[in-house]
């Protein structure tokens, strides 16, 4: 159907929008009550921990663990409550207008997504970067309703939707990819390829503030967080090439290769006390900066070790050449051990996300699948067919979160592409049926047989952390 570009919207539309706000807010409900009272990770734990005991680092981001503060000592569930009512809040928001507009099909299929189980699954989890993905929809779900109903944009919903992003960039370090390109594209200026300069500066502002803000404004101490990627990628460098000007000697780096410290699912062996801590003890005593100004050198001088590096690294987490049963995908079933008497969602939870886990096996599970259909949406929208704008800023943002992975990533887990793939699937419901460029058609094809494959033939991954760390 195409949407109406007008600005009347007639009393059955309007009636359509007020029966799906409606739908939203049982669904809030119903999924309130279905995680009750929230999972909780491991990371989850520790900022619990800052939380009530008012002592924050930077490890994992402070604001997070401030705003749990607020809440006192009432475990995960005041924060469960937040997330959920922003994710449907931003669903309810973009289906509501699109009801408003006609387009009643798409307004329930916005609402459908929102309880596909692995998105909802994961939103049952308090973690920074369900956090970041319920904020950013919550966001572009208020600047959507105004938008799509071609009304102008009143000042304290300006205000929200900044407050919004501006959480969702300090609760994820790769939130400035997604969120500044997401507002350049909203903005009327500038236009054409000065956008990408725009927001090229915007990304690195963005995260040249977060450290003053961190670490002056929210008080947190630091934790050596800021060393993590430099470690990874020049250790990695090191024992691809053997060169000693990384800043670790042969010996040690000989032995970092007979351990597999350097893995492409995850930094996390280099951080591990009994396996390769201590061998990157040097690299740990060195300020950050120095150890980033080391790394630019050690990429100009071996670009190809780090490239393929990076690729390794980048081919895991998009989850193309992997084995079946990738660890990392399936939504939480059971909440980190823990001595605090936290309770855990009960028995129909544990289906709904044992349904999760298995969908997340199938190609809607991989990140790879998802980028090439935001390539597609991308090439659509700005193909342009009336007002395509939303769409388009979706998809933009989508790919550029994507590919701040190729440089500033450490791990391969999945819940760090949920933004990628709501924001995906919304711009589509956005843009209706469109006819897909061929090339994109193909390189869908192409990706789809390189995973089968990959599943295929790979044998099966290890199934614990542990057996990941080797």
């Amino acid at each position: 159907m195409v949407a109406r570009f007008t600005s009347r919207i007639i009393p059955a539309d309007r009636r359509a929008a007020r029966t799906i706000g409606v739908a939203a807010a049982l669904l809030f409900a119903a999924s309130l009550a279905l995680f009750w009272p929230g999972y909780v990770a491991y990371d989850s734990l520790a900022q619990y921990a800052q939380a009530t005991s008012g002592r924050y680092d930077d490890w994992h981001p402070p604001i997070m663990a401030r705003l749990w503060s607020l809440f006192g000592d009432h475990g995960p569930a005041p924060m469960l409550a937040l997330q959920l009512a922003a994710y449907w809040l931003g669903l309810g928001s973009f289906a509501a207008a699109l009801a408003a507009r006609g387009r009643r099909g798409a307004a329930w299929a916005v609402l459908a997504v929102g309880c596909w189980p692995p998105l909802l699954g994961w939103q049952g989890v308090v973690l920074k970067d369900l956090q970041m993905s319920a904020a950013l929809l919550a966001a572009t779900g208020i600047l959507g309703w105004w938008r799509l109903r071609n009304r102008p944009l009143p000042g304290p919903a300006l205000a929200v939707a900044a407050l919004l992003c501006g959480y969702a960039m300090l609760v994820r370090a790769n939130a400035p990819f997604a969120v500044v390109p997401l507002i350049v594209m909203l903005s009327p200026w500038p236009r054409g390829i000065a956008r990408a300069g725009v927001a090229l500066l915007g990304i690195a502002a963005a995260i040249g503030l977060s450290s003053p803000i961190n670490h002056g404004l929210l008080g947190a101490q630091r934790s050596g967080v800021e060393q993590t990627q430099a470690l990874y990628d020049l250790t990695g460098i090191g024992v691809a090439t053997g060169d000693t000007t990384v800043g670790l000697p042969a010996a040690t780096l000989a032995a970092i290769r007979a351990r597999h410290c350097v893995r492409p699912y995850f930094w996390d062996p280099l951080g591990e006390p009994r396996r390769c801590e201590t061998l990157v003890a040097p690299l740990r005593a060195e300020p950050a900066g120095t150890l980033y100004v080391r790394l630019a050198g050690m990429i100009l001088r071996h670009p190809i070790a780090y490239t393929e590096h990076r690729l390794a690294h980048l081919n895991s987490t998009e989850r193309l050449w992997v084995p079946r049963h990738w660890l990392g995908s399936a939504p939480l079933r059971a909440s980190e051990p823990n001595t605090l008497g936290f309770g855990e969602p009960g028995a129909l939870a544990k289906l709904w996300q044992s349904l999760g886990a298995w969908l997340m096996e199938t190609p809607l599970g991989w990140p790879i699948v998802w980028v090439v259909v935001a390539i597609a949406g991308l090439c659509c929208a700005l193909r342009g067919r009336g007002d395509d704008t939303l769409a388009c800023a979706l998809f933009t943002s989508a790919l550029t979160m994507e590919a701040s992975f190729a440089v500033i990533s450490i791990a391969s887990d999945l819940r760090y592409h949920l933004w990628t793939l709501t924001a995906t699937a919304i711009g589509w419901l956005l843009l209706g049926p469109r006819r897909w460029p061929r090339a994109v058609t193909l390189l869908l094809v192409a990706v789809l047989l390189v995973g089968v494959v990959a599943r295929v033939v790979l044998p099966e991954a290890p199934q614990t952390y542990a057996g990941m760390l080797g």
